[in-house]
């Protein structure tokens, strides 16, 4: 038997329980299917095949998922945060026993590769650690003294809350959000995106194994226009954080205006790779491939866009189109695959449309630009050349392994060119030139830029973008402003005179 097979019947048995009873919801600590009893059919882009069938949940369900956070929330948000750290570090652990499973169980779920999705269950974990250890000082606040008056500030967890989180990489993606909302003293109802439910179902149920009480962490599956929507318009959920499309958040923040509920946006990005002449082409090359085509392009901080100096665009994009024709495309529990199948047909779809858009708008396809294979969502990763800002693959969000490459003459027209998208996630600058890098991250719009380098996160800093790429930031201490209510109170230091009316 291969590694291939080998892994393959490991995944199998480690999605046994789910091909035989289906993906339930869990509410108040129990496996229950949809009150509707309608189910919907999770598949795996590898060949299309159904793993399993999922709770196609409504209303009713979200209600009693809501109803059961609310009634836990006293409790767990009275607990000492001393105490939830011990709990959540106790997560952190099963998680980490049970990485293989989960890595297996996201690749045939998502099509995402083992070599990143090896690390999927170990970066969950870390962030649980993460949080957990700023767990007992998440209250506390500052004091401020006037002549006559004592302030006092501190912040206490803002209620039940709703976290919806998106299918590329859903395991991690869901323990970013859930574990500073548990870590804050908050109640969650997670809906978990409908292409990739299988380990957000295995996240609740390692967490309560762990200690974690019944009914503070909450999973209803179910499509957004029906599910999702009764959870962004309920009134007891006080706050939102979603992850995914820039269209969605808009409409999740119409839909939670009326009971004014607070929301936090990751969205999308367009993000751009600026690469000087004065730059280390070789790495500048290996850090834009590997954003582009690691995770299957399928990330919102993927640098989609290559911009590059006029005197070095053809050095730069004939590398790049090299990279991409070694790249292996395979099974994503083959090891040595760098692109796996990409998450559903009507993904794949969408990607493989943009391929005609390319040759129809004028760019030269340099690399990729078509499917693999007739079984599966496999598409080749994919250079466009000779490409303008104007044009769709330049302005448009594709989440796949496709990049385009646009030249500029100088500093200002880079700039110009970076900052002309909707988006403002994340930025890539590549120069040598320190004056250089200190201009164009001050006038560039992201959220996030890195200089001289790929993505590297650190779990302290701030992560989130501006335009239409989202609203507030997460990690640190910027996650608990979102799931935590700052309040003050006064205390008198003097018996100071108070005005009278009327006398």
């Amino acid at each position: 038997m291969s590694v291939v097979d080998d892994n393959i019947a490991k995944a199998k048995d480690y999605m046994a329980r789910f091909a035989k009873d289906g993906v339930l919801n869990h509410i108040a600590g129990e496996n229950v299917p949809a009150m509707s009893g309608e189910t919907m059919d999770t598949i795996s882009p590898v060949d299309g095949s159904v793993l399993a069938k999922v709770a196609k949940s409504d209303a009713a369900d979200i209600d009693a998922a809501v109803a059961a956070a609310k009634a836990a929330f006293p409790a767990w948000s009275k607990t000492p945060g001393a105490e939830r750290r011990k709990i959540l570090i106790k997560v952190a652990e099963a998680i980490e026993a049970r990485a293989e499973e989960i890595a297996f169980t996201e690749c045939m779920d998502t099509g995402q590769a083992l070599r990143f999705m090896s690390k999927a269950a170990i970066r969950g974990a870390a962030n649980f650690r993460f949080f957990a250890d700023q767990a007992p000082t998440a209250e506390d606040g500052a004091v401020t003294r006037t002549p006559t008056q004592m302030n006092t500030t501190s912040r206490r967890p803002i209620g039940p809350v709703g976290v919806i989180t998106p299918w590329n990489t859903p395991f991690m993606l869901s323990t970013w959000k859930i574990a500073p909302a548990l870590a804050a003293g908050c109640t969650v109802v997670h809906k978990p995106a409908e292409f990739s439910p299988m380990t957000a179902k295995k996240l609740v149920e390692i967490a309560e194994e762990a200690g974690l009480p019944k009914g503070v962490l909450n999973v209803v599956n179910g499509l957004g226009e029906t599910a999702g929507k009764r959870l962004t318009e309920h009134p007891d959920i006080k706050a939102i954080a979603f992850v995914g499309e820039s269209r969605t958040g808009s409409m999740i923040m119409a839909q939670g205006a009326p009971t004014l509920k607070r929301v936090h946006f990751e969205l999308g990005g367009k993000n751009p790779v600026i690469v000087f002449d004065d730059a280390d082409i070789e790495r500048a090359v290996d850090a834009a491939t590997f954003m582009i085509y690691s995770l299957n392009g399928e990330r919102c901080t993927s640098s989609s866009r290559l911009l590059v100096q006029e005197s070095i665009y053809d050095e730069v994009t004939e590398k790049v189109a090299a990279v991409a024709k070694r790249i292996k495309v395979g099974h994503p529990l083959d090891p040595e695959t760098v692109v796996g199948p990409l998450i559903h047909p009507v993904h794949e779809k969408k990607v493989l449309s943009y391929f005609d858009k390319a040759r129809e708008e004028g760019a030269t396809i340099a690399a990729g630009g078509e499917k693999i294979g007739t079984e599966g969502c496999y598409v080749s990763p994919t250079l466009f050349t000779g490409a303008t800002n104007q044009m769709a693959i330049a302005q448009e969000e594709i989440f796949g392994p496709v990049l385009t490459a646009i030249p500029f003459k100088d500093e200002d027209e880079a700039l110009a060119l970076a900052n002309d998208v909707e988006y403002g996630l994340a930025a890539y600058l590549w120069t040598n030139d320190l004056n250089r890098a200190m201009r164009m991250t001050d006038s560039l719009e992201a959220g996030m830029m890195w200089v001289n380098s790929e993505n590297i996160r650190h779990l302290p800093t701030p992560f989130g973008g501006v335009k239409a790429s989202g609203i507030g930031r997460d990690g640190g201490d910027w996650s608990f402003d979102f799931y935590m209510e700052t309040v003050n109170v006064s205390f008198p230091r003097t018996g100071h005179k108070i005005p009278k009316l009327g006398g």
